[in-house]
This record gives C-alpha cells, sequence and structure tokens, in this order.
C-alpha cells in the first residue's frame, strides 16, 4: 500500500484513554451498547485527545472483530455528535499470526480508525527472539494502512520486551509513529526523545502515575486507563505541565500516583468496578467478560473506593475547557 514510501501522520500529543468495553450480565455476557455509547459520551465530551479502543483496560483479547469495528463506528458517531468528528480514534489489532494482524488494520481502517496499537506477538514466545519481533512490526507496518503504535507490555506477552536497540530501528520505519511504554521504562523515552522528533516517532507512558517524569525527558503523553474516571485531571497535569507550571504540574501528579495505585493493584475487573461505581453505572454491567474473576469482594470494594474515591472532589473543581 506505499505506507513504507512516505511519512505517516504523527501520533497526536496528550491524554489518551483506553476505553472500557462494557457487557450485560447474562450468560452470553453480550456488549451493553447503550452502557458504551454513555461512557464513550462522557470520555469525549471531557476533552481527552484521544480514543483507544480494544486495549488491555477494553479486554481487547475477549472481543470478537465485529465488536471491534462495531466500537470504532459507534465512538467516531459519538465524537461526531459531540462536534469533535476528528478526535484520534486507535484501536488494539495484535495477535499471534502476522496475516491477520494485517487483515484486520485494513477492517480497522475501513471502519474508521486513525492509528492502531499492537502487542508483540507471543504465543510462541521461546521462538520470538529480538529479530524475529522486529520483522513482525515492520511487516506489519509495511501492510498497515493506518500509522502502527508499538505495545510494550511484556507482563502479558510472556515477558518480551522491545529494548530500547530494538525501538530504534523500528522508529525508522515510516508508517511506525510511537510507543506506549506500559513497561514503566522511563529510560526508553529519553533515549527516544535523544534521537527522534515526536513528529517521527513518540514514546508515551503506559501509566499516568509517571506522565510528569516521561514529559520532562522527551515523552509526548500518556495512554491510561484513569482517565476512564479522571479525564480532565489527567488533562490538567498535561496542560499544567506544557504550559511550563511544572510545580503544579507535579503537586497534581503526586495526588494523581496515589489514586493510580488503586487501579493497579485492583486491575480491571476493580477499574471497572469502581468506575461504575462512582460515576453512577448499573453495577451488574461491570463485570470482566469471563473467565476474568468478579471483583466482588467487599472488603477489596471498600479499599478501592477508599484509595481511588479521594480525587472525585479534585477532578469536579476542574473546569471543561471550551473545545
Amino acid at each position: 500500500m506505499g505506507s513504507s514510501q512516505q511519512a505517516a501522520r504523527a501520533f497526536p500529543p496528550g491524554i489518551h484513554v483506553p476505553s472500557l468495553t462494557w457487557f450485560t450480565n447474562g450468560a452470553s455476557q453480550e456488549v451493553d451498547w447503550e452502557l458504551q455509547e454513555r461512557h464513550l459520551t462522557f470520555l469525549i465530551g471531557s476533552g481527552l485527545h484521544g480514543i483507544v479502543i480494544a486495549g488491555t483496560n477494553g479486554e481487547a483479547v475477549t472481543l470478537t472483530q465485529d465488536e471491534k469495528l462495531k466500537l470504532i463506528t459507534m465512538t467516531r458517531r459519538v465524537a461526531t455528535r459531540a462536534g469533535r468528528p476528528d478526535i484520534p480514534i486507535t484501536v488494539g489489532c495484535s495477535g499471534q499470526c502476522t496475516r491477520d494482524v494485517i487483515a484486520e488494520t485494513k477492517l480497522a481502517k475501513e471502519a474508521g480508525a486513525d492509528f492502531v496499537l499492537m502487542l508483540v506477538p507471543s504465543y510462541f514466545h521461546f521462538a520470538m527472539t529480538k529479530d524475529s519481533i522486529v520483522a513482525f512490526f515492520e511487516e506489519a507496518a509495511d501492510a498497515s494502512p493506518v500509522p502502527v503504535v508499538i505495545y510494550n507490555y511484556p507482563t502479558v506477552v510472556a515477558g518480551l520486551d522491545v529494548d530500547s536497540e530494538m525501538l530504534d530501528r523500528l522508529a525508522k520505519h515510516p508508517n511506525i509513529v510511537g510507543v506506549k511504554l506500559t513497561c514503566g521504562g522511563i529510560a526508553k523515552v529519553s533515549r527516544i526523545a535523544a534521537s527522534y522528533t515526536p513528529d517521527k516517532f513518540s514514546a508515551l507512558a503506559g501509566q499516568s502515575d509517571w506522565l510528569v517524569p516521561a514529559l520532562s525527558v522527551g515523552g509526548t503523553g500518556t495512554i491510561t486507563g484513569v482517565a476512564n474516571l479522571y479525564p480532565k485531571t489527567c488533562i490538567q497535569i498535561y496542560k499544567l505541565f506544557v504550559a511550563g507550571k511544572v510545580k503544579e504540574a507535579t503537586a497534581l501528579q503526586l495526588e494523581l500516583a496515589k489514586t493510580e495505585w488503586g487501579f493497579a493493584k485492583g486491575g480491571i475487573n476493580g477499574t471497572k468496578w469502581v468506575v461504575a461505581k462512582l460515576r453512577g453505572y448499573p453495577e451488574e454491567s461491570c463485570h470482566c467478560r469471563r473467565p476474568y474473576p468478579r471483583f466482588d469482594n467487599v472488603a477489596q470494594q471498600e479499599w478501592i473506593v477508599g484509595v481511588v474515591g479521594v480525587l472525585k472532589e479534585t477532578e469536579k473543581s476542574i473546569p471543561l475547557e471550551t473545545l
């Protein structure tokens, strides 16, 4: 398709949210499309810089291809209705077969996605050498009709890590535009920033609790599940830092970091439960698709509300700027 012959669109800086996917409580756990639309309306209306569909928080591995495509088209429809028709939409296109990942990038493009987010294939992790990992991303990027963002999350891919040497090679591909570092590797951010400008290749924090540190060494933003509940707080940290108000940004960062521990320790099921609880969503639609266990321990529920809920008033106090 020629993606390797011309530079791709840069990944937009700022705060991107991996949208949660909501399911009904029936035996088949179908997507709760009514609640999904409600949640997307909240996210887009909060001023976030981009939406990620079918990320880890979106339970990508449980979604069918048709569900992913419907989520993309719904997100674009909600964004258009909200007066933000061009909000960047990124979709997780990860799999165990290069051919299938490439096919999904093409379907994502047709459905309205702007970028794709790719994990390292890991089923045959024992055979995935550094060269084979790099070759996977290069082959996928050659064929993808939309720019590729590498998703480096060793915990969910049998410990496979895209290290700085690999990132340096992949950054040279014109259709690979960035990396989400859920490995927590802030040194990778600085090494990327030392060699590449954000319009060519950008590094994003995988969690918002190290957003300011990442920005301070050349990162361009974050893709953070916390923004499912506290989007304005995340945006405020980013805006304060960009405006040169580092002290203020750091103070708010420290408050957010304490809260994010609740999301990290609670897991995806805890995140969904507390988001539903604090946003007034139906509790019966907050469960992950099985076999992910329910977050139904009362002591855990009380703990996560105590840790996460403290930022509620801060979020409420931040004005919603006109977009």
